[in-house]
Order: C-alpha cells, then structure tokens, then sequence
C-alpha cells in the first residue's frame, strides 16, 4: 500500500490560499492547481501547518465574512436612522 504524496511527512510541501483566503498544504514539486496561488511558505509539513495554524484564523470564506460585515453594517444603518431607530424607552 502506498502512501499519498499529500500525507507524507517526509515531503516539502508549500503553502497555497486561494481566493477566498482558504488555505491548503501542497506537495512542492506538484503543479499548483487553478484558483490557487503560493503563500511563500515552504518547508516541512509540520513547518507549513503551523503556518496555516498561525494565519488561518477564520475559516468562514472571505465572501461570507465581506457579506456578513455588508449585513452588520446595513443593520448599524438602520439602527441610526430616524425611521429604523427603534423605541428604547423603558416603561414605568
């Protein structure tokens, strides 16, 4: 049984994000796929997970973290204005 270039711990790997600020280990003499770039990081497996680790910090996409701050923001919005102000008088 052979093991997968991708779960060696003997290999180089580099370091890749795509666009949506996703992370992934990559064997380094292997192409790197469409939709991925090189972070710079390069080294042995345990070098490149502490990397990731380190910097990958939110693992929501980067488009569901811009649309939720879009989301806080509009909310924000409407909580300052006069028509969406809502009524924080307290009954006595």
């Amino acid at each position: 049984m052979s093991t997968s270039c991708f779960d060696r711990e003997d290999g180089v790997f580099k370091v890749l994000v795509n666009h949506e600020e996703q992370y992934s280990l990559w064997p380094e003499w292997k192409a790197i796929p469409g939709g991925w770039s090189e972070t710079g990081v390069q080294g042995d497996k345990k070098t490149c997970l502490e990397y990731v680790e380190k910097t990958w910090t939110d693992m929501r996409p980067l488009s569901l973290r811009k649309w939720m701050a879009e989301q806080d923001a509009k909310k924000r919005e409407q909580q300052q204005s006069p028509n969406g102000a809502q009524n924080t008088a307290v009954a006595g």
